[in-house]
């Protein structure tokens, strides 16, 4: 059983940085998708961010690229925020799947195929 663990969401001003920690625990196959997620007030979750395994390849939501980063060390995986702008105000959710590399390409950003979630963590971004 994998266990997923999410902290870091705060209160912060437009044009401020957050870094987001997912802790993995239980056992985790060798290959796998990571992904995170967000999912506002009515809103259906959308997916933010993803990598493979290791950590490569990476995929960003258009929305995010160039102000997000995914990162993992050891057994703990990252989204790095910076810029942030009042529509990015979600909860985050970390998620994860064993998988492919093909199979993460192309569902990295649809939260049915993922098997494992975190509880979540608020993002709030004001003006």
């Amino acid at each position: 059983q994998v266990h997923l663990v999410e902290s870091g969401g705060d209160s912060v001003q437009a044009g401020g940085s957050l870094r987001l920690s997912c802790k993995i625990s239980g056992y985790m196959r060798d290959t796998f998708c990571m992904g995170w997620f967000r999912q506002a007030p009515g809103k259906e979750r959308e997916g933010v961010a993803a990598q493979y395994s290791a950590g490569r390849p990476k995929y960003y939501a258009d929305p995010v690229k160039g102000r997000f980063s995914i990162s993992q060390v050891e057994n703990t995986v990252y989204l790095q925020m910076n810029s942030l702008k009042i529509e990015d105000t979600s909860m985050y959710y970390c998620a994860a799947v064993p998988a492919t590399g093909d199979y993460c390409s192309m569902f990295w950003a649809t939260a049915l195929r993922y098997n494992y979630w975190g509880q979540g963590t608020q993002v709030t971004v004001s003006s």
